[in-house]
């Protein structure tokens, strides 16, 4: 009995070994850590459905091109200045300019030409063709020019857009000749209107249109064109010591100015015949004014459009800190039912809206009561 147990035991402990190993030997082998792969981003190519807005922006930039450029002129503007060692000095300017009209009138800047002995215009295919001045506008920087001759092939005037329409953010390219590299294309957009551009002879030119399109030196009285190839402005400055920010005179004002240049040489500007003080609320205060805005009228000039309306200039002086006043005299504040409430004001609403030989109606307060006058605007002498 006790060997039968003994067996029994034996082949239960015999049979756990089994079980065991055969356990073991199923278990799996831990396994190897992965290899690394390097895989190579391949870019996939555009397809031609893809390229076709890019390829079309291009193609209609580059016609542009093509149809535009032949009509922008490089100007050389021979100077000559007194020197008081070595008395005249010549010197030489540059500057762009385009077609204008059928009689081969060139537009430009004023201050491309000004001053200048002699004046000479190459076109696109190199034709040189000495130029004259034809008139000037130096409160708005314009110029034109006729030219000896006829126009070369190619040289057609250009469309004349609406710079009244503009936005922010549209298409704006520039053709001319920046540094004399001839019929140079930069693009931007409008950054900016309505902007008033103070030029170096301290005029105002009023609502003139800003772009980040490249201009440079040489680009002075070149065009500045919507997508379409439609002249928006002349580009006529640049900010010193920045990127991107550049003027132009806007078309609405070229339209209005240029054909007064041709025909008569001269554009003239609408005048009232007076000068005056801006009125804020300090200077109210101080002069004991009715109103905190408007135009403190001063002095007026002899036989002019003010004085001939009966408008009222000062009656008195008085000071007031360290400055003088005349005091007195008829406020303006508003012309043809338009608020007025400084001298620049004024000026640009005159300038913008008026002409030389309209009727305007000015609002006035006369000792403390309103009135309206009626004024025949004069030229600016």
């Amino acid at each position: 009995m006790k060997r039968f147990l003994y067996t029994l035991t034996l082949l239960f402990l015999l049979a756990g070994c089994i079980r065991a190993n055969a356990v073991d030997s199923a278990a799996p082998t831990p396994a190897a850590p992965p290899t690394p792969r390097i895989i190579v981003a391949t870019p996939t190519p555009l397809s031609d459905a893809a390229m076709q807005p890019i390829d079309l922006e291009e193609e209609l930039i580059a016609n542009l091109y093509d149809r535009v450029s032949p009509s922008v002129v490089h100007i050389t503007a021979q100077v000559v200045t007194m020197n008081f060692f070595f008395g005249p000095m010549p010197s030489e300017g540059t500057g762009s300019g385009f077609v204008f009209n059928d009689d081969g009138a060139i537009v430009t800047n004023n201050h491309v030409i000004e001053g200048a002995e002699s004046i000479e215009v190459t076109f696109s295919d190199e034709t040189q063709v000495a130029a004259r001045v034809v008139g000037t506008d130096p409160r708005n920087d314009l110029a034109a020019l006729a030219i000896d001759g006829t126009l070369p092939p190619g040289a057609a005037p250009l469309e004349l857009g609406d710079s009244a329409s503009l936005r922010v953010g549209q298409r704006a390219i520039a053709i001319g000749n920046p540094f004399g590299l001839d019929r140079t294309l930069t693009m931007g957009v409008v950054s900016a209107l309505g902007r008033p551009l103070q030029t170096e002879n301290n005029n105002v030119i009023f609502n003139v249109i800003q772009t980040d399109a490249a201009i440079n030196p040489g680009n002075s009285g070149g065009p500045l064109l919507d997508s379409r190839g439609r002249v928006i402005g002349v580009n006529t400055a640049v900010r010193q010591n920045a990127e991107g920010i550049g003027f132009a005179v806007p078309v609405d004002t070229v339209k209005r100015v240029v054909p007064a240049l041709i025909s008569d040489g001269v554009y003239p500007h609408p005048w009232l015949g007076l000068n005056g003080y801006d009125i804020t609320p300090e200077r109210a205060a101080a002069l004991n004014l009715p109103v905190d805005q408007g135009i403190l009228v001063a002095q007026l000039f002899r036989n002019g459009p003010a004085s001939q309306a009966g408008v009222r200039g000062a009656q008195q002086e008085v000071v007031v800190g360290n400055r003088r006043f005349l005091i007195g005299g008829d406020i303006i504040t508003a012309v043809n039912d338009q608020p007025i409430n400084s001298w620049n004001n004024l000026t640009e609403y005159l300038e913008l809206n008026t002409a030389v030989g309209e009727t305007v109606t000015l609002a006035i307060i006369r000792d403390n009561q309103p009135l309206q006058v009626e004024l025949v605007l004069g030229a600016q002498p």
